[in-house]
């Protein structure tokens, strides 16, 4: 490239924490300046700076920013460096937040910086450099200190303007049309001056040839070993980005696949991956209120009271003292009343005296026993002021008690609720694994014994999110254009997980771009556990989801097509990112076909069972039930089905299953009072009426009435 060329644009990103607090701390910027100026061959213009903390969605933000296509009519940055975070250091996460949205990859590059820098000193093998393209972008990261960046830049400066050319779309022909000796004197380089050993010699012909000749190979070794010192997601990242199976969207329609380079999975081999990749339930502590029903509890629960706490009467009647005779037919004072209310002032009770109680309340010390008030008959009463109105009222005075020692003898204990009777003391009275039912019954136990608080887990957030430029809100008032089409997976989803119980955030609609999926994706991931997409899973040009997973997010697909009907693109991902406390975690992707029976039943088949687990729900996924065919049902000659049926309980007590019409994947009438999945086997003759076969049950079961 000669002097004259148009002036190529650069980006610094400063990665300190320390820098962003007090940018006066950073050196290395003015370093890297002095770089372009003075051996950049007046090629390079500084069109931009920025000083981050060592995190990796901010590195990921800003760089993102620089490099995303823009309109027409702005200049891209050709090549942004970053200074910074590539070393061991626990906070040192640079080369994991950029080789996670690379799209290609450069080790050549690395090993012209490591070759230059490991000439100087042997430390310089403690750098983890990265170095790709994003869009029309090369990206490069560099050390923090002043020297090494320096360094580094110096090494690769010379050979960046052609990387930059190519990678903003320059003809490639024309580039090359004077051979590399051409190319070696344009740059300013001179390959056998710069050959100082045979040893280094080898190094860079190896280095050369392979990335002309054979760059996947040399780009699977070098990201091997730039990426095995001890992190966990350099493995995913390596997996995903040096053998993706999905499209290049940056190779145009006419280069993508004809045919899906996913192998076709059986359904049990899918849910067999989901319950491998999704990540055990979180721990949390919660206090115990009615929004407790549904959660899971993750410890075991014990009284820490008996329940009753004190001898209670279970009927309304009169506490007695019972002799050893068992004899109490005869008339009796009456000497207190004690009522279902606090009370730390009960008169004891002696034989030969009874006292008026209520069901619930406490016994007088020395009752043994409480005969109902059926059992009575009232024989006197004596003038006294109500203790809280201060009227004058009638209080009972003497009571005779009707018991017949030879039919009916009275016995200690009668009508008695003992001290943990009902719930003793340190008794387990819920299991780790119960889930709280809206029935009650959970609630009442834990209200009880006064628990505040249990550990649960932690119910997973689920983000949906529909793709497709065709595809509009539900509630568009106007008449629809041509090609365009309401929303009505994410409802439906929508409807589904809260059913589930579970509280769903709705990301809305998502254009057919690459910049805007990968945006609203690494947002979702950010917000949620789960990620459920519907749309953009099959082999048009537009069908982003996979290479954006693959390509922009260093996911790793796990599955991209299973053997049934409906649903065969549906897509299970995972996807490396960290949560607040800096932890590297697996977030989940699903994407689900984009027709609508397609979706509600992948929904049902593969992302139920991995919000269970991750709510720590068991078993996982929908119930399973054997169901009698009302009619004959036809058979798919070469795929699995699962038929939307309406299932009824027969008047003996069977459960038998009814189709509900055309089953279609894109036809959403097969959803229209569906509360069943038919598991059906592919097959050339149907399955005849009265047939048994599994069901799934999505929702409750209808008596049959006619």
């Amino acid at each position: 490239m000669s002097s004259q060329s148009p002036a190529l644009r650069a980006a610094i990103l400063v990665v300190s924490t320390t820098a962003a607090k007090d940018p006066s701390t950073d050196a290395a910027e003015a370093t890297l300046r002095s770089v372009f100026e003075q051996d950049g061959g007046n090629q390079w213009t500084v069109a931009g700076t920025q000083i981050v903390s060592d995190d990796i969605a901010e590195i990921q933000h800003q760089v993102a920013l620089w490099t995303d296509p823009v309109d027409k009519g702005h200049d891209i940055i050709n090549l942004v460096v970053t200074t910074g975070g590539t070393g061991f250091a626990v906070a040192d996460c640079t080369p994991e937040a950029v080789s996670a949205i690379l799209h290609k990859e450069a080790p050549g590059l690395i090993h012209g910086m490591l070759s230059s820098s490991l000439a100087i000193t042997p430390f310089a093998m403690m750098s983890r450099p990265v170095a790709g393209v994003r869009h029309n972008t090369v990206i490069i990261t560099l050390p923090g200190s002043p020297k090494g960046a320096k360094e580094n830049l110096q090494a690769v400066i010379k050979t960046l303007p052609h990387a930059c050319l190519q990678a903003a779309g320059a003809n490639s022909r024309a580039l090359h049309s004077g051979g590399v000796k051409k190319l070696e004197k344009e740059a300013g380089l001179d390959s056998q001056a710069q050959a100082p050993t045979p040893a280094h010699s080898h190094a860079h012909s190896h280095t050369h040839t392979r990335h002309h000749d054979h760059n996947h190979s040399c780009h699977s070794h070098t990201h091997s070993e730039g990426h095995s010192h001890g992190h966990d997601h350099g493995s995913l990242v390596r997996l995903s980005s040096e053998n993706p199976k999905s499209n290049d969207p940056s190779l145009g329609p006419s280069r993508r696949h004809r045919s899906s380079p996913y192998p076709m999975l059986s359904v049990q081999d899918a849910l067999s991956l989901i319950a491998k990749h999704t990540p055990s339930p979180t721990i949390i502590t919660t206090k115990v209120t009615p929004d407790l029903v549904g959660k899971v509890l993750a410890q075991d629960v014990y009284a820490s009271a008996p329940v009753p706490a004190f001898r209670a009467s279970i009927v309304d009647g009169y506490a007695v003292v019972v002799p050893p005779s068992g004899h109490l037919r005869g008339t009796y004072p009456v000497v207190s009343t004690s009522h279902a209310a606090p009370s730390s002032n009960l008169t004891p009770l002696k034989e030969g005296q009874i006292a008026r109680i209520t069901t619930g309340a406490p016994l007088p010390p020395g009752a043994n026993s409480v005969v109902m008030v059926e059992d009575t008959v009232l024989i006197s009463t004596t003038k006294t002021t109500h203790p809280t109105t201060n009227q004058e009222i009638e209080e009972e005075s003497q009571v005779e008690i009707l018991s017949d020692p030879n039919h009916h003898p009275a016995k200690p204990g009668s009508n008695i609720r003992e001290i943990g009777s009902d719930i003793p003391l340190h008794h387990l009275v819920l299991h780790t694994g119960d889930q709280i039912s809206a029935v009650g019954g959970e609630i009442g136990l834990l209200s009880a014994i006064g628990a505040r608080e249990v550990s649960i887990f932690r119910p997973p957030t689920i983000a949906v999110l529909s793709t497709g430029d065709e595809i509009v809100e539900s509630t568009t008032p106007r008449e629809l254009s041509l090609g365009e089409v309401r929303d009505t997976n994410r409802p439906t989803l929508l409807t589904a997980i809260s059913r589930a119980g579970f509280t769903p955030l709705d990301l809305g609609i998502c254009s057919d771009k690459q910049n805007h999926l990968e945006s609203t994706l690494r947002l979702a991931l950010r917000q949620s556990d789960i990620v459920i997409t519907t749309g953009g899973v099959s082999m048009g040009e537009l069908d982003l989801l996979k290479p954006t997973i693959e390509r922009s997010l260093g996911g790793t697909i796990h599955f991209g097509r299973v053997n049934m009907k409906p649903g065969k693109p549906t897509t299970f991902a995972t996807v490396p990112v960290k949560d607040n406390d800096g932890n590297r975690v697996q977030k989940l992707i699903f994407g689900l076909p984009g027709n609508p029976a397609s979706a509600l039943v992948t929904f049902y088949l593969f992302v139920l069972p991995a919000l269970h687990q991750l709510a720590g729900i068991t078993p996982p996924g929908l119930p399973r039930v054997p169901v009698v065919l009302s009619h004959d049902f036809p058979l798919d000659r070469s795929r699995p089905e699962y038929h939307r049926a309406i299932a009824t309980v027969g008047r003996d007590g069977t459960l038998v299953a009814t189709s509900t019409g055309g089953q279609r994947s894109s036809k959403v009438g097969s959803l229209k009072g569906a509360n069943a999945l038919l598991c059906m086997p592919s097959g050339p003759e149907p399955l005849k009426k009265g047939e048994r076969v599994e069901a799934l049950l999505m929702g409750d079961l209808r008596s049959d009435v006619a």
